[in-house]
């Protein structure tokens, strides 16, 4: 496998981790006492765990459930469907969305940028109060896959929407893949926006194609990570 094609086909795998934290965090939490043994059904855990998916229309992802909507790029590609779960475990959450400058299988010299929206169930996650708690694990997946952080999660909040982010990137040869990471809570879900591509411009161009509501509006201003 050439070089280039080594780097679009790791982006898949970087993603997909993002949906082992809760693997992670399980591991450095204390299960609480079991207060039944008898366990739910497939059907009925099933309906607990499965958010409102959305939908994408004219270019424009809307998900009324959890009041977020997302401007894609022109020119992008969808592969939700192909990065979708389909699983009756609630802990494997759900990819809401996923979109790539270019097909993922598809080779290039730069960065394959990409946006990918997703919710987790928050019960996944035994002692998960706020979204900055989610940055622990998500923090330990990312670094193992090679990344470094670039700016310790800050407060990006948008409104009522308390908004917790994160920067981190990775050498790639001559390339640097840079990855801001969005997480906030919502209606028992953790919802988290990765956001991927080749330069801070242009992840932060992708940043405010985010709107917290079921429609998107004027492009959120630039926010900058807090000075030490």
């Amino acid at each position: 496998m050439g070089k280039m094609s080594s780097r679009v086909v790791y982006l898949i795998p970087l993603l997909a981790a993002l949906f082992l934290v809760h693997v992670l965090y399980a591991q450095q939490t204390p299960k609480a006492p079991a207060q039944s043994s008898s366990k739910p059904t497939a059907r009925s855990y099933a309906k607990a765990s499965a958010p409102d998916l959305g939908s994408v229309a004219d270019g424009v992802y809307r998900n009324p459930f959890f009041g977020i909507s997302y401007k894609t790029p022109f020119g992008w590609v969808e592969r939700t469907s192909q990065m979708r779960e389909d699983s009756n475990d609630p802990p494997k959450g759900q990819v809401l969305l996923a979109v790539f400058a270019r097909p993922p299988e598809a080779t290039g010299d730069t960065i394959n940028s990409a946006v990918v929206i997703a919710a987790e169930s928050v019960s996944s996650y035994p002692g998960l109060k706020t979204a900055a708690d989610y940055f622990v694990p998500l923090t330990e997946v990312t670094m193992v896959k090679g990344f470094k952080v670039v700016n310790e999660p800050y407060d990006f909040s948008r409104g009522a929407n308390q908004v917790i982010r994160g920067d981190f990137s990775k050498e790639l040869g001559t390339l640097t893949m840079h990855q801001v990471s969005l997480v906030v809570l919502k209606k028992g879900y953790v919802v988290s926006f990765t956001f991927i591509g080749g330069s801070d411009d242009e992840v932060q161009e992708l940043v405010e194609g985010l709107s917290f509501a079921a429609s998107p509006k004027a492009a959120n201003p630039r926010s900058a990570p807090p000075k030490h």
